[in-house]
């Protein structure tokens, strides 16, 4: 890790978190490429138990805004969601590496940097022509927040607590011994 780079993980924050593919190349430029990692994150998301509340997939890289994983640490489910979907789609890099190695991550303390990071994540596409409306650019989840519409990711939302709650379902909030 570059020296005075802190990361500060397991403190219950969400986290706005971005990767390159390798040397920056559009190793996502095909529907199917995306569409293969949105299904991998899926997965992972799963796994360790962590909440989406936004995401994009462009075809050079990646952003989220992420909740902690229930089971092991950030990095970790990082690691093996980079890790996996290289393995999945190693048919696109012609024997290259697919991820670079490190991955930016920001703590996202406030309501409203919860929204300024949810709004950039959603207008990049856009800002870099390849789509004009958000709405238009199929892997990312603004259409979810635009209108409670699912898609391969779950996203957690107020539409995804409605559902949850018309279900029955509530989550079960932990009590921490401080001390």
């Amino acid at each position: 890790m570059p020296s005075g780079l802190k990361r500060f993980q397991q403190a219950g924050d969400l986290h706005f978190i971005t990767f390159s593919c390798y040397r920056r190349e559009p190793l996502l430029g095909s529907s199917s490429a995306r569409r293969v990692f949105e299904l991998t994150l899926e997965r992972v998301r799963v796994w360790y138990g962590f909440c989406v509340t936004g995401y994009v997939v462009m075809p050079e890289h990646v952003h989220f805004l992420v909740s902690e994983p229930d089971r092991g640490t950030l990095a970790v489910a990082l690691q093996m969601l980079k890790q996996v979907s290289a393995h999945e789609l190693r048919q696109f890099t012609q024997g290259k590496a697919f991820w670079l190695a490190r991955y930016y991550d920001f703590n996202v303390w406030t309501e409203r940097k919860r929204i300024e990071k949810l709004r950039y994540i959603h207008r990049n596409p856009v800002v870099r022509g390849l789509v004009a409306n958000p709405e238009d650019w199929e892997w990312s989840s603004y259409r979810h927040h635009l209108t409670g519409a699912e898609g391969v990711v779950e996203i957690e939302s107020q539409w995804t607590a409605r559902k949850r709650e018309a279900l029955g379902l509530f989550p079960q909030v932990e009590k921490r011994d401080i001390g």
